[in-house]
């Protein structure tokens, strides 16, 4: 069984867009296996009172420099700024949630964010969700209705307990045991620490 690394994120973190493009191949080159784990970063920053671009435009400027300077650097396309902040009501991360739980989360989390990077189609608004559901094969009624299941809440609010437990405060994070590593520029670092540590 190859070594496993935990990645924790959240639908609407902008950095978590890098990641979630280079990831698999990543991981793949370092013998590594991903588990996909939506949760719930934006109820832990406000706990934390960590909100980390509102109300800072001169933060937020650089950010988006940032993110376009790296992904640049990655060969990972960016065609310009978009909609920001994104899905209010948690939709797109709970049908995250049930992705991940029958399988089809990378196949998902890239093409939520290629629509909202690229197309500026936000995640979590309902008639993109059904674009995107219906690219990937899925029917989209179905999909919805299990994404609002108090079944799927209940797993989703678990693995924010679990992010909060470990000390998770932001997205992307990895976790290798007890380490975590926080932002797509500890990807590597984090696939290191498990090579160098195996289960």
């Amino acid at each position: 069984m190859p070594d496993e690394l935990d990645f924790f994120f959240f639908y609407g973190s902008t950095y978590t867009y890098l990641t979630v493009m280079r990831i698999e191949r990543a991981a793949a080159e370092a013998g590594v296996e991903v588990r996909w784990r939506p949760f719930n970063v934006r109820e832990i920053m406000l706990e934390q009172d960590n909100i980390p671009f509102r109300d800072k435009p001169v933060k937020m400027a650089y950010m988006w420099r940032d993110v376009e300077r790296r992904a640049n650097r990655y060969g990972i396309p960016f065609n310009r700024i978009p909609t920001y902040p994104v899905d209010p009501e948690s939709l797109a991360n709970r049908v995250g949630v049930l992705a991940a739980i029958e399988g089809w989360c990378p196949e998902y989390t890239k093409a939520t964010y290629r629509a909202w990077f690229l197309e500026d189609k936000p995640p979590g608004d309902p008639e993109h969700l059904y674009q995107i559901l219906s690219s990937l094969g899925r029917d989209p009624e179905t999909v919805l209705s299990s994404a609002d299941s108090p079944e799927i809440q209940a797993r989703y609010d678990a693995e924010t307990d679990v992010a909060r437990w470990m000390g998770i405060f932001g997205s992307p994070t990895f976790v290798v045991g007890d380490e975590i590593f926080w932002g797509d520029d500890r990807l590597e670092d984090a696939l290191e620490w498990r090579k160098a540590h195996p289960a």
